[in-house]
């Protein structure tokens, strides 16, 4: 079951955001998410902008979004699109392919809000997670440099970015 977060589940959020970028770590090879700001967290989620996956009860997945991302998108901010950020999975339902389900509700979501793009991005040239967001339905625009990171959080400043889109008037 898919709902927004509430603030009284912050402290879950940043408990998965730990767990998330203690994984990267383990990773070695790809880009570790920074401590992100509390109070850029916490107006997400009073702007009803940060979800989760319920499974009796607990939190499976979180996933951010918002409906602007120039500094990454560049041009294409224009377009009509919701971007979908900071997916994070609890090790305890790791493996589930949440992002199928994502997918599902980012399309009703987007349908539903007259949106043609559902987009995100990811860091470095991590091919894995490149084929994982493919096969859920994103076409791969490609590897980027960002030209200005200066608002973006410290991670973005590491790497190429990577860009994936589902446009909803392509069949």
């Amino acid at each position: 079951m898919i709902k927004k977060v509430k603030i009284t589940d912050i402290d879950e959020v940043f408990k998965l955001y730990k767990v998330a970028s203690n994984y990267q770590k383990e990773k070695k090879s790809v880009v570790v998410w920074p401590d992100f700001d509390r109070e850029m967290v916490a107006n997400e989620i009073l702007e009803k902008r940060q979800f989760k996956f319920l499974i009796n009860d607990e939190i499976a997945c979180i996933w951010a979004i918002t409906f602007s991302d120039e500094q990454i998108w560049g041009e294409k901010n224009k377009d009509k699109a919701v971007y979908i950020h900071r997916i994070a999975t609890s090790p305890n339902f790791r493996g589930n392919n949440y992002i199928y389900k994502i997918v599902i509700w980012a399309k009703k979501f987007a349908i539903k809000n007259g949106i043609q793009f559902i987009r995100l991005d990811t860091l470095g040239e991590n091919n894995k997670l490149i084929e994982h967001y493919k096969k859920a339905g994103f076409n791969f625009l490609g590897l980027f440099h960002l030209k200005d990171t200066s608002n973006l959080p410290e991670h973005y400043k590491k790497a190429p970015v990577c860009l994936f889109e589902i446009d909803l008037h392509k069949k």
